[in-house]
């Protein structure tokens, strides 16, 4: 039925659906308003470094549990337009099992486990991506062989507790750069052989990628760049071969990472027929930065810088950093935010703010989830899931 539906939309708004980050309490509210308002279908993408079970310790997004996380998204999402969608489930998905450096079977396990509590929770979009290793590089059978586990355990666990369930399915890790047609023929037809050796559904999304990659606060990728890339066909010939292989096994298309593109880059991705992609450290970026401006334009200076070094000590910039970048602390600080509104220092920053700018008669909590339902409904007018009045 959920395929159904978002296969019924899609022929319908000849459009391309968007997976939201829960980067924030903030931005959860926004997509849940947005979705319910506009009477559209959204995908809360959750990573496990942001939502997990509490066996793991839960996220980094609110301190939220998977079942904590689920039940205020349900409870809150009152025309069901809401999908909630596990983001890069799978062995190693977890910093603590990079921490711990777990055997593979060990990280199996621990992902079966993330899993379970997800399907019990009520997610229904299951992305299963076993392309991180920590103790090597698996070839593409060997990474298949973990997708087929993971899939049937999950499939068997839905079955258990009833619930309806759908995959996404990934085997690579993104690049920046884009797949070969080859390589995905012989990923799509090796699962469709399995499904149908195992009499399961097939996947409702496969994960392309399209030359999109993010880093610092841009996208550094090939899709929206000016310059051709050497060696590698431009996107606009290259995604609809891909997108033809995939309509070929009835398989939906989804972008990851395609944040800070272009309007005009977004606006190609319904003409050339992508189904699906998803955005998330923009959103985040975009409260903190619109927390910043609100404290620094209304006399909160000393908060803001409060707020910034907190972000900045958390050292959460260091991933998205480019080689030989010229980033500032300050940028490093804003890039870093919102791994830290949940923190107690923060918290206590943001509601000293919060009663500081009542009085002047400004809602913090409103103004930032309003920044963030902007950047989000630039998404949803380019992909033509919400039209211009």
């Amino acid at each position: 039925m959920i395929h159904q539906r978002l296969e019924s939309f899609l022929n319908k708004q000849r459009c391309t659906l968007l997976g939201v980050g829960p980067m924030s309490v903030n931005c959860v509210d926004a997509a849940i308003e947005l979705a319910n308002e506009h009477e559209v279908p959204l995908l809360l993408i959750a990573s496990r470094r942001q939502i997990d079970s509490e066996e793991f310790g839960g996220g980094y997004v609110n301190n939220w549990s998977t079942a904590e996380f689920a039940r205020y998204v349900i409870d809150r999402d009152k025309k069901g337009k809401i999908l909630l969608a596990r983001d890069h489930g799978g062995p190693w998905q977890s910093s603590k099992e990079v921490e711990q450096k777990l055997s593979l079977r060990r990280a199996m396990e621990s992902a079966k486990s993330s899993y379970r509590a997800d399907i019990e929770a009520g997610f229904q979009v299951i992305h299963i991506d076993p392309s991180v290793d920590i103790h090597g590089q698996p070839d593409v059978d060997e990474v298949l062989n973990r997708v087929f586990e993971l899939y049937e355990f999950c499939w068997s666990q839905a079955q258990q507790l009833r619930q309806e369930i759908i995959f996404e399915v990934g085997t690579e890790e993104q690049s920046g750069s884009t797949n070969s047609q080859e390589a995905l023929d012989y990923t799509l037809n090796a699962i469709q052989q399995f499904c149908k050796r195992n009499r399961l559904p097939q996947p409702t999304f496969v994960v392309i990628q399209c030359g999109t990659r993010v880093m610092e606060a841009r996208n550094v990728g090939s899709f929206d760049a000016p310059v051709r890339v050497a060696d590698e066909l431009p996107a606009e010939i290259q995604l609809p071969k891909m997108i033809d292989i995939c309509n070929r096994y009835g398989i939906f298309m989804k972008e990851h990472n395609t944040d800070y593109l272009s309007d005009a880059a977004l606006q190609w991705h319904p003409r050339l027929g992508i189904h699906a992609a998803n955005v998330a450290p923009e959103f985040g970026v975009t409260e903190t930065r619109a927390l910043v401006s609100v404290l620094e334009n209304n006399g909160q200076t000393q908060l803001a810088e409060r707020f910034l070094q907190c972000a900045y000590d958390s050292r959460k910039w260091e991933k998205w950093m480019v080689e030989n970048t010229r980033a500032t602390d300050r940028d490093r600080a804003i890039i870093a935010g919102h791994y830290v509104f949940a923190k107690s220092d923060c918290l206590e920053i943001k509601a000293e703010a919060a009663c500081n700018l009542k009085g002047m008669g400004i809602d913090l909590n409103e103004h930032l989830k309003q920044a963030v339902k902007m950047s989000i409904l630039r998404y949803l007018h380019n992909f033509r899931l919400v039209r211009a009045a």
